[in-house]
C-alpha cells in the first residue's frame, strides 16, 4: 500500500514541474526579446520624450526699504527670506528658473538704493536659495558702481557657480556660448540691456556689457547658439518704463532676434507686464516672445507696479526626430505686498492673494482703487486669454 502511495505523489509531481516548465517556456518564446531591443548597458527603454519645466520672472529692484527690512530681521547681515517665501516653491518646484537681477551685487561697494543700486550679497544667496539657475545682470543698472562694481557683480555669480547673462570680464568670455543641459536638453543663454541710464564703461575697459544696439554681435551669437543647443534664450532689457504696450523698438529687435534664431524672449524693464505672443518665422518656427514680465519684487508705489508675471513652460525633446516644442505656455501673475508706509514687504503669487491682502495693501494711498479685481483686470486686459488659466481666478 504505501509503495502505491508513493509512486502516486511521484507522479504528481513530475507533473507538476512539467506543467510549470511548460507555461515558463511559452511565456518567454511568446514575447519580444525585449533585452535584445535595450541600447547596450542600458535596463529600461530610452523615453519617447525629455521635458524640462521652465520659469522666468521680473525684476528683482531691491530698494532701501527691502533692504533695511531684511537687515532688521538679522541680527549680523541681511534676512530676505520673508520677503520670498511666499513665492519659493514656484520657483524651487521647477527644473530651470530664470531671473532679471535688475540690482547689482557688488562687495566692492557698501550697499545703496535709487538712484544708483547695489545690493546685499544675501540678495543674490537668497535667490540662489530658492531655486533661481539662471540670471540677467544686463540691466539700466548695471553700471550704478561703474566698471569695478560690474567686474564684482560678474565675480560675485561666479563664485556661486551661477550662470550670467549680458556682461562678461573680457571679449573672450562675452565670445562664448552660456549654456546648460537639463533632462538631456541643451540650453543656451544671453542677454542685453537698452539702456545704462547715461552712464558707460572706460574706453579702455575689457569689460563687456551688451547693448541693444549690439546688433551685429547679438545676431552673430544667436546664429552660434542656435547651432550649439536645443533652445536658445534671450534676456531682453528694454522698452518704455510703466507702459503696457511694447514699442516699435522692442517688436521690431524682437523679430530680429526671432529670425536669427531666439526660441524665448524674456523681456524685462518697463516694472509693468506687457503682452506675450508668438513670432511666426518664415523657416516654420515659433518664437515666444514676453515683453515685459514686471517687477519680481519692489518697493515701487503705484498699483500697476505691484503686478509682475511669472513665464512657465514646457522645453520638450522629441527624442525619436530630435526636435523641441514649447508647451503648457503659461502667464501667471505675482504681487509685490507690503503694509502701510511700505512696511513688510514680500512677494505672493497672484493665485494665493486674497481681497483682505489687497484692502490693506499700502499702495491704495496712492491707488485709491486698488483690489483684487485691480489686479486681474489689468491681467486681463494686457495678456492674451491663451496664455491665462483662468479657471484660478478668484473674481
Amino acid at each position: 500500500m504505501r509503495k502505491k502511495m508513493f509512486v502516486f505523489l511521484a507522479v504528481i509531481l513530475a507533473f507538476d514541474i512539467f506543467a510549470v516548465g511548460l507555461a515558463f517556456f511559452a511565456r518567454n518564446s511568446s514575447r519580444p526579446d525585449i533585452d535584445a531591443q535595450l541600447p547596450e548597458n542600458s535596463t529600461t527603454a530610452a523615453e519617447p520624450f525629455s521635458r524640462v519645466s521652465v520659469v522666468a520672472v521680473g525684476d528683482n529692484l531691491i530698494h532701501d526699504t527691502i533692504y533695511e527690512q531684511a537687515a532688521a530681521r538679522s541680527s549680523s547681515g541681511y534676512d530676505f527670506s520673508i520677503a520670498y517665501e511666499k513665492i519659493a516653491d514656484k520657483i524651487s518646484s521647477v527644473d530651470l528658473a530664470i531671473l532679471n537681477q535688475e540690482t547689482i551685487i557688488s562687495t566692492e561697494h557698501n550697499v545703496s538704493s535709487y538712484p544708483q543700486f547695489n545690493s546685499p550679497t544675501e540678495v543674490g544667496d537668497e535667490m540662489i536659495k530658492i531655486g533661481f539657475d539662471v540670471f540677467n545682470i544686463s540691466t539700466n543698472h548695471s553700471l550704478d558702481c561703474g566698471e569695478k562694481g560690474l567686474i564684482s557683480a560678474i565675480n560675485f555669480w561666479k563664485t556661486k557657480g551661477k550662470l550670467t547673462t549680458g556682461a562678461y570680464l573680457n571679449a573672450q568670455e562675452a565670445d562664448k556660448i552660456v549654456t546648460n543641459e537639463i533632462n538631456g536638453i541643451k540650453f543656451a543663454y544671453l542677454g542685453f540691456t537698452e539702456s545704462t541710464n547715461g552712464l558707460s564703461l572706460p574706453e579702455d575697459s575689457e569689460v563687456v556689457l551688451v547693448h541693444a544696439s549690439d546688433e551685429q554681435y547679438l545676431m552673430q551669437k544667436i546664429q552660434r547658439a542656435k547651432q550649439e543647443a536645443d533652445v536658445v534664450i534671450v534676456n531682453a532689457h528694454w522698452g518704455v518704463e510703466y507702459t503696457h504696450e511694447p514699442n516699435e523698438e522692442q517688436k521690431a529687435l524682437a523679430q530680429k532676434l526671432a529670425l536669427w534664431g531666439a526660441d524665448v524672449i524674456i523681456g524685462t524693464h518697463p516694472h509693468v507686464i506687457q503682452p506675450v505672443e508668438y513670432i511666426e518665422n518664415e523657416d516654420g518656427r515659433r518664437t515666444l516672445v514676453a515683453y515685459s514680465l514686471g517687477n519680481f519684487i519692489s518697493a515701487q508705489n503705484r498699483g500697476p507696479r505691484m503686478l509682475g508675471g511669472m513665464l512657465n513652460f514646457d522645453a520638450v525633446r522629441n527624442n525619436t526626430t530630435g526636435t523641441i516644442s514649447l508647451e503648457n505656455v503659461r502667464f501667471d501673475g505675482t504681487v509685490t505686498h507690503y503694509g502701510q508706509n511700505c512696511s513688510n514687504v514680500r512677494v505672493y503669487p497672484l493665485s494665493d492673494y486674497t481681497q483682505e491682502l489687497a484692502e490693506s495693501h499700502g499702495v491704495k494711498s496712492k491707488t485709491p482703487d486698488f483690489s483684487l479685481k485691480y489686479l486681474y483686470d489689468i491681467l486681463d486686459e494686457v495678456i492674451d486669454d491663451q496664455f491665462l488659466d483662468k479657471t484660478t481666478w478668484k473674481n
